[in-house]
């Protein structure tokens, strides 16, 4: 089955409603996943909607640029449109709709007056250097979470005590997804979130959308974000010290790359973590981000300790 394009919410309501229906019979029937993205996708955007179409009947990509998380016009012009080759990849990964909707049907009256605030959290690590981005991040999201649950009233999958609708985001935007998440139970969203591992290239550079804007050459410099990564992945995988200064150290000493932070946090709150995390050895669990500008490209990663 080809996947259907919808750029209005009446489509999106119509379309799931209709696939539920039509699934009713199929494995997993009365779900519905969503793929929440910004396109430009590769192959860490399919992993997401490979893992969401093996779990669900029906399976919903949003493809939208949303201008309230760019704070500079100049960034927001540049993102990359790639509406055609999206839909292929969406295809070829086995999902049922593509919602890509214009900024007039998402924001109808303009910018919206109301919005969700990220609070504390939103203000740290990439909230630090892009001021209101979680805030619109957060925004959108909360629209896209209400417009692609289909208006069926309770599915045999709620009847059945199993999530009937999920959202799926990579674990590569660690921020972002703690973010969701906190949203998510603080406002009662009726969502499973689900984190999908980050999908990294042969090199071990983390698949990101902004990859394509890097020289060969400063390719070959950010590759020692990911290095770092599993540096402080082995040293906590021995329970040895973590060292933190020496791993700055490395990725300040590759040409070009200008160190934003490497924080390592808790997994949950990201808050950052005083002990294990220098002279002595590491115990328990821990979350490793690290954000840099490369050449003019801001890239950021992480890893899971312990």
């Amino acid at each position: 089955m080809s996947i259907t394009v919808v750029s209005t919410i009446a489509d999106l309501k119509a379309m799931a409603a209709a696939l539920l229906a039509e699934k009713a019979h199929s494995r997993n029937p009365g779900t519905l996943g969503l793929v929440p993205t910004m396109g430009a996708l590769h192959q860490g955007h399919a992993e997401l909607a490979r893992t969401a179409v093996a779990e669900n009947a029906v399976v919903v990509a949003s493809v939208f640029v949303n201008p309230l998380q760019f704070g500079d016009a100049t960034d927001l012009a540049r993102y990359p449109r790639t509406s055609e080759a999206d839909a292929a990849l969406l295809e070829a990964a086995g999902v049922d709709i593509m919602f890509a909707p214009s900024v007039e049907e998402m924001y109808p009256d303009g910018e919206p007056g109301i919005r969700v605030t990220a609070g504390k959290l939103g203000e740290l690590y990439e909230g630090a250097s892009r001021p209101g981005h979680f805030d619109g991040a957060l925004t959108v999201v909360s629209k896209l979470l209400h417009l692609g649950r289909p208006d069926t009233g309770l599915s045999a999958a709620d009847r059945a005590g199993r999530p009937a609708y999920r959202a799926y985001f990579g674990q590569k935007d660690a921020q972002q997804l703690a973010l969701v998440r906190r949203m998510v139970a603080d406002l009662n969203f009726p969502v499973d979130i689900v984190a999908v591992p980050t999908v990294r290239d042969t090199d071990g550079l983390a698949m990101s959308s902004r990859n394509r804007f890097l020289s060969a050459r400063e390719r070959e410099s950010a590759l020692v974000l990911s290095r770092a990564l599993r540096l402080l992945e082995q040293r906590a995988a021995a329970h040895a010290p973590l060292d933190i200064a020496s791993v700055e150290a490395l990725v300040r000493s590759a040409p070009g790359v200008d160190l934003d932070y490497l924080e390592v946090v808790d997994p949950q709150t990201l808050a950052v973590r005083a002990e294990n995390c220098q002279d002595t050895p590491f115990t328990g669990q821990a979350l490793a981000l690290i954000a840099a500008k490369v050449g003019p490209v801001r890239l950021i990663d992480n890893v899971p300790l312990g």
